[in-house]
C-alpha cells in the first residue's frame, strides 16, 4: 500500500523538499513561552531582595559554624542517598514507562502527529516506539550509580558548601558537570540496542538525520538514541534534585541527627 510509506516520512517530519512539508518543532515551544507566569511588581522585587539579604545573613552564619567535616559528611550523605533513591525508582521496569511523571514521550515530530499515525493504521508502530524507549531508559539508567556515587566522593569541602548554600539546582548542576558527558557514552549502546528493534525508530532515523543538516530538526532529536539519551539523563538529575529538595525542606524528617543539623543550618534554623 503506497500511502503508507508516505505517510510515515511525512510524521517523521523531515525529509520533505520544501518547508511546507517539515515540522516546525519550535512553534510548541514558541506558544509555551509566556506562559511561565508574571513579573513580580517592582515593589515586590523589592521586599523580596530585602528579605533575601536578611535571611541570606542568617545562613551564612549558620553554615559558617559548622565544620569542614559536618559539611563534607552531610552534603556526601545527601547526595548519595539522592543518587540511589533516583536509580532505584527509575532503573527498574515501569520507572519510566510507567510513571506519567518520569514517562519519556515520542519525539515531537511524531508526538505532534500520531493522531495521523493512528488515522493511517500505524498506532501500534507509535505504541511500540514509546515503549522501547522508555524500556531502553529503564535498562540504561542502573549504569549511572557507580558514576554518581563517584562524584560525590571527590567531591571537595569546598563543592560541599557551594551545595549546600547554592539552593535547590546546586546539586543538580554539580552532577551534571561531574557525569552528564560519561554518562552519554554509557548510556548510548544501551538505548542503541532497545531502540533498534523497533521499525519506527529505524524510520525516523533516517529522515530526522538529513533534517537536522537544515535545522528542521534539534541536534539532541536527530536519532532515538540521542534522544532517548538526554531525555534520561533530564529525569534522572530530575529525580535527584527532588530528593535533594526534599531533604532540604525537612532534614529532621531524615532520621539523621548530622542532615538535620547541616540542612537546618542552610536554612538559617
Amino acid at each position: 500500500m503506497r500511502t503508507r510509506p508516505l505517510v510515515l516520512a511525512a510524521l517523521c517530519a523531515v525529509a520533505a523538499a520544501t518547508p511546507a512539508m517539515a515540522f516546525d518543532l519550535g512553534n510548541l515551544t514558541n506558544q509555551l513561552s509566556g506562559a511561565l507566569g508574571t513579573a513580580q511588581a517592582p515593589a515586590q522585587q523589592q521586599q523580596s531582595a530585602q528579605a533575601g539579604g536578611a535571611s541570606s545573613g542568617a545562613v551564612n552564619a549558620a553554615v559558617a559554624a559548622l565544620s569542614n567535616g559536618e559539611v563534607d559528611q552531610g552534603l556526601k550523605s545527601a547526595l548519595t542517598r539522592g543518587a540511589e533513591v533516583a536509580v532505584q525508582e527509575l532503573g527498574r521496569e515501569n520507572g519510566f514507562y510507567g510513571n506519567a511523571k518520569w514517562r519519556i514521550p515520542l519525539p515531537p515530530a511524531i508526538e505532534k502527529a500520531s493522531g495521523l499515525m493512528r488515522m493511517a493504521g500505524m498506532g501500534a508502530q507509535a505504541d511500540q516506539l514509546e515503549l522501547a524507549i522508555n524500556r531502553a531508559a529503564e535498562a540504561a539508567v542502573p549504569e549511572a550509580k557507580t558514576l554518581l556515587i563517584g562524584a560525590v566522593k571527590s567531591m571537595s569541602v569546598q563543592d560541599a558548601k557551594g551545595i549546600l548554600t547554592g539552593g535547590d539546582e546546586a546539586a543538580t548542576d554539580y552532577f551534571k558537570r561531574k557525569t552528564e558527558a560519561p554518562l552519554t557514552q554509557k548510556f548510548l549502546p544501551i538505548v542503541t540496542r532497545a531502540t533498534d528493534k523497533v521499525g519506527l525508530a529505524q524510520t525516523y532515523n533516517r529522515f530526522a538525520g538529513q533534517a537536522a543538516q537544515f535545522g528542521l530538526v534539534k541536534a539532541d532529536q536527530a536519532s532515538i538514541q540521542q534522544y532517548v539519551t538526554q531525555q534520561a539523563l533530564n529525569r534522572l538529575y530530575q529525580a535527584i534534585g527532588d530528593e535533594e529538595k526534599a531533604i532540604r525542606t525537612d532534614p529532621v524528617g531524615t532520621g539523621s541527627k548530622l542532615l538535620g543539623k547541616v540542612f537546618g543550618a542552610a536554612l538559617g534554623r
